[in-house]
This record gives structure tokens, sequence and C-alpha cells, in this order.
């Protein structure tokens, strides 16, 4: 069969053949893939800089996917750290960790809008008490996962939605995406700070200057100190880590915690993949989504620019 192929961590995956896996126990079944993410989770896998990388090499790229099991069945899976990954004509699965996708269900949309999606969806339902009605700030809003992340907290029940982010066109959008508020991050930081300072939940894809600034300013300009504010850190686009001041910390009620692969159990990210599979079948987010043969998957790993989210297509699924 063909994959994309890593050989090394400074080079893209190349298309070429590779040995077609087995499954090893009874819970484990290969499928088709029919289509793969190309995720910014992926990448950091493919270039070894994410957190569960082993070194180990040569690898298949992908978390994700949607694949037809022996049945016939349309399945949305999540992969284990393997390097064997989803970026390949077949893969095996465990099917615990998959879901029967409902009758009609767009592989190539599933398998664009369940990473980004996840992320946020994971991080307000599993990670943290959140109620409906209060007020949440996406930092990176602008970004793929985060204006995703503006449209989940708005169908979770979230009172108010703050987009932050530096881009002005794209800002502009996230009003028809569910915005209430938006905020420039070019401008001053009083800007955020004025608005967001009553925030209750802050869902950060940004992390480093960036998060600190804004967190400094939440703290200064909060109405009522003793109300509880939750910092939710997932992604690190403008850095790898933050100097918070201590006095922060100590001057409001502030918790600060993270949300992703380790600090949510498997068990519950599993459990919430049938709400998400018929959320994002009902139609419900706006995705800008591209697909790309798996042939050419080295030139479409190239193309960091694009706003477009990237499904690479393995196999036929017409």
């Amino acid at each position: 069969m063909h994959a994309a192929v890593v050989a090394a961590y400074d080079r893209p995956p190349a298309y070429r053949e590779f040995p077609c896996p087995r499954p090893q126990t009874p819970d484990e079944i290969l499928v088709d893939v029919l289509a793969v993410g190309l995720h910014p989770r992926v990448r950091s896998q493919a270039d070894g800089s994410h957190y569960t990388t082993s070194g180990e090499l040569p690898l298949v790229p992908g978390i994700d996917g949607v694949g037809r099991d022996p049945d016939g069945s349309l399945r949305y899976f999540v992969l284990p750290d393997t390097t064997m990954g989803s970026m390949a004509e077949r893969t095996v699965i465990d099917r615990r960790r998959s879901v029967v996708l409902p009758e009609g269900s767009d592989p190539i949309l599933v398998a664009a809008a369940m990473n980004p999606v996840m992320s946020s969806w994971i991080a307000l339902r599993r990670r943290i008490d959140f109620r409906p009605g209060q007020t949440v700030l996406v930092l990176g809003a602008t970004g793929s996962a985060g204006r995703m992340a503006v449209q989940v907290a708005k169908r979770l029940g979230a009172g108010h939605v703050i987009g932050a982010g530096r881009d002005p066109e794209r800002l502009a959008t996230l009003v028809d995406l569910g915005a209430d508020t938006t905020v420039q991050l070019d401008t001053a930081a009083t800007d955020l700070a004025r608005t967001a300072a009553d925030v209750d939940v802050v869902i950060d894809y940004l992390w480093g200057p960036i998060s600190v600034a804004a967190m400094v300013g939440v703290a200064r300009n909060r109405s009522d100190p003793g109300k509880p504010l939750t910092w939710i850190e997932i992604g690190s686009v403008a850095g790898p880590s933050a100097e918070i001041p201590s006095a922060v910390l100590r001057a409001v009620r502030l918790q600060i915690v993270g949300s992703g692969q380790g600090s949510v159990p498997t068990r519950d990210i599993l459990r919430e993949l049938p709400a998400l599979a018929a959320e994002i079948g009902g139609g419900g987010y706006q995705l800008d989504i591209r697909t790309v043969p798996l042939a050419d998957v080295q030139a479409a790993w190239g193309d960091t620019a694009t706003d477009q989210r990237i499904v690479i297509t393995p196999c036929d699924w017409g």
C-alpha cells in the first residue's frame, strides 16, 4: 500500500510504498482510510516537536480520520501514540476508540472538523465546570481552531463570546460565527483588558508574551477580584512558555489549567465522540476545507499559509 512516510524530522513526509499493518488484538480492525485532517497536531507529530514524540522513525503521520471498516460502515477513529498513523491507504484502528458515523455523513467534513472542534469542546465539557451563560474569551480566535472555539462556546451556551486575534479581516468574520465582541490584539493591550475584564473563561491558543499581557490586563481591570477566572491553555502559537507574575495569581481568583492529550483521560475524550460526530454531521459549523490526494501530500505539507483546513484523501469514497 501507499502512505505518507516521515523518514527524518527535518523533511516533509513522502508518498511511497509502506507495509500494510495487521490487527494484533480482537478489538483491532483494518480500515480503508477515506479522509485525514492535516492538523497542526499532525505537523508537530511529523517534525518531532510534540511532547508525545518518541523519536522512533520512520513513521506515518496522522492522529485520526474517517475510514471504512470491513462491514462497510464509516467510522471516525482516534489513534493512540503510534508510528502507524492515518495518512495511509489502510491503517489499524481500535474499534473502542472509534464511532460509527450516522448514515449520510460526509467523511471530508468529519475529518476536517473533529480535531479543531474537539479541542475547545473537550476543554469546556471535560476540563472545567463550564456553565451556560458564562462569558468566554477566545485568544487566537482568527486561527482555524480558534474560529471553531467561538462556535463551540456559543453552541454550548456561552452568554457572551469575545474573539481576540491579530487579523482585522478575519476578526470581522467572527460575528457571523457567534462572536458578540471582537478585539484586535495589535491594538493597545488596554482594549482587551477593558473588554474582557470580567470574563469567566479564557480559551487560549496563543500562550507566550501575548497571554501574559492579556492575563495581567484582565487581572488589573477586574471589577470583582473574587470572581472565578478559569484560563484554559490549549495551544502555544505565540510561544511555548509564559512568565506569569506571581502577583497575578494572588490578586485575583485565577485558575490556570491545560487541556490536551494526557490532561484529559482518553476515556473522557471517547465518551464525547458520538455527540461530536452528531454535532458536526448536523452541519452547524462553518469551515473552509480543501481536499488533497495522498499522492500530493508533500506539496500540501509546505502550504502553511492557507486558512483552509487541508484534508488528505488516501482512498476514493465516492
